[in-house]
């Protein structure tokens, strides 16, 4: 199967037109196959976690028993952006599959909601939120040789609790990242090829070869944010995993699973002040 289709223009040129959408279904089956191999990883090979003890001993009373981890703002975010990737995937493969109604219209107006939003995170996250705790770090890669020296029985150190962020989670955050500009820097110039209240019609912006590379870039990133998407839904429904998909909702989660899994150096958190304390504050602060 060849990855991409072929066109000839009015003037004879062999230029791209798309890619081939039979990865549609190569991308499904690799979210499919992904699953079941993880599945059967955790069934019948993995073993319980060994991690280094923590250096400096942590009180459970210095820990709030609701761990925040997801201000209001993130959550809000993350939903907005999985509600606007979702349609964009629906209304962009569903027609290739046969179901045929006015996807082009529902397609620029999620692809617009999912620009602001992503705007809006890099703002937030940059500026209000601590934008290191989700990018890899010299521990991240220390330890994960350590899981696969361990993993192949060779002789390593334990590594540490996870910081905020697994570097599983990292490393799915920087693929996403790159597929989501991927589709959104494309699809902001496929925008010129249709009417829209935001961008006059102007489909001379570029060569025919020029839009047909742009069209094989948007469709390849697109067909890998289904795999990506699949993935991501599925272990975010995994049992193990549920607390972390509770605190997208909720905001927190429980100080047994923070302390089970994150390494208080790495990631610091700090109990709230009791009301008998924040009332002790308010009184210092009328003196």
């Amino acid at each position: 199967m060849e990855l991409i289709q072929w066109a000839t223009n009015p003037w004879g040129q062999h230029v791209p037109a798309h890619i081939a959408w039979g990865l549609i279904w190569v991308a499904g089956l690799f979210g499919l196959l992904f699953m079941i191999v993880h599945a059967l990883y955790v069934a019948f090979v993995a073993g319980p976690k060994a991690f280094q003890k923590n250096p400096v001993p942590v009180a459970e009373s210095a820990i709030p028993e609701r761990v925040p981890r997801h201000s209001l703002a993130a959550r809000l975010f993350h939903w907005v952006m999985a509600a606007s990737m979702l349609t964009l995937l629906v209304t962009a493969f569903l027609p290739k599959m046969g179901v045929q109604f006015n996807w082009v219209l529902y397609h620029w107006i999620a692809g617009v909601v999912l620009t602001v939003s992503i705007l809006f995170h890099v703002i937030h996250s940059s500026f209000f939120l601590d934008f290191w705790s989700i990018w890899p770090d010299r521990i991240d890669i220390r330890d994960s040789i350590s899981r696969s020296l361990r993993f192949f029985g060779k002789p390593a150190p334990a590594p540490r609790r996870f910081a905020k962020y697994p570097l599983e989670n990292k490393i799915y955050h920087l693929v996403i990242v790159i597929a989501g500009l991927a589709v959104i820097a494309t699809g902001l110039f496929m925008m010129k090829r249709i009417e829209t209240p935001i961008f006059s019609r102007n489909p001379y912006l570029f060569s025919d070869m020029t839009w047909g590379l742009m069209y094989v870039l948007h469709g390849l990133a697109g067909v890998g944010l289904i795999a990506l998407v699949m993935v991501h839904v599925y272990m975010g429904v995994r049992p193990e995993k549920l607390p972390i998909t509770k605190s997208m909702i909720f905001g927190w989660m429980s100080r047994d699973y923070y302390l089970e899994e994150h390494d208080p150096e790495r990631w610091a958190v700090d109990k709230p002040a009791s009301p008998e304390k924040k009332q002790g504050y308010a009184a210092s602060d009328a003196d």
